[in-house]
């Protein structure tokens, strides 16, 4: 009984393609061989080339599961004064209390809603573009009851463009305006 043994399968070596030849020449024209070494004649080292090898398909070993449909936008929950969603409870003690450095201040009184309204978006805008994370925004106390401004700035604080920017405002203290005022605390700008 005569055993077969298995003899390893050696992949056929690749020979050089014209184009190599040409290059490779190109590369040592200048070089000399080492002593003792004789230089191989060059019709010994151009062959044909080689065929190359059919590709056969493979299947693939598992089905790729489709991608997840992308996750609607949720909208962000209204803020109150004071309450803030997002933000750890120390750095929300620290802005109710007005203990946070105010990086930035607008002061809305004595302009119409448009007007203030147009000015608290381009304040916001530029305080996120530059990275101020601590803003303070008067408005006021009124003159005549509730001041205007006053009331809109809570609301216009909660619609896009600006909620999307902005983590939380709370009440100002007596020192910063108190009720005719409010901290708002920007978003820090992701890259």
């Amino acid at each position: 009984m005569s055993r077969d043994k298995l003899v390893p399968h050696r992949p056929r070596r690749r020979t050089v393609t014209p184009d190599e030849a040409r290059i490779w020449r190109a590369v040592v024209q200048d070089v000399a061989p080492l002593p003792g070494k004789d230089v191989v004649a060059e019709d010994e080292a151009e062959t044909a080339p080689a065929a190359e090898p059919p590709v056969i398909p493979v299947p693939p070993l598992f089905k790729p599961e489709p991608a997840p449909p992308p996750r609607p936008n949720r909208p962000l929950p209204d803020l109150r004064a004071g309450v803030t969603p997002g933000l750890d409870r120390r750095s929300a003690e620290r802005m109710k209390k007005g203990e946070m450095v105010i990086d930035a201040a607008l002061d809305l009184h004595g302009m119409t809603q448009d007007a203030a309204h147009g000015a608290l978006l381009s304040f916001v805008a530029r305080a996120y573009e530059s990275g101020r994370r601590c803003l303070l925004v008067i408005t006021g106390k009124g003159k005549q009851g509730p001041g205007v401004l006053r009331a809109q700035v809570p609301r216009w604080l909660n619609q896009s463009p600006l909620r999307e920017r902005i983590l939380g405002f709370s009440q100002a203290r007596p020192q910063h305006g108190g009720d005719g005022a409010y901290y708002v605390l920007v978003k820090r700008q992701r890259t």
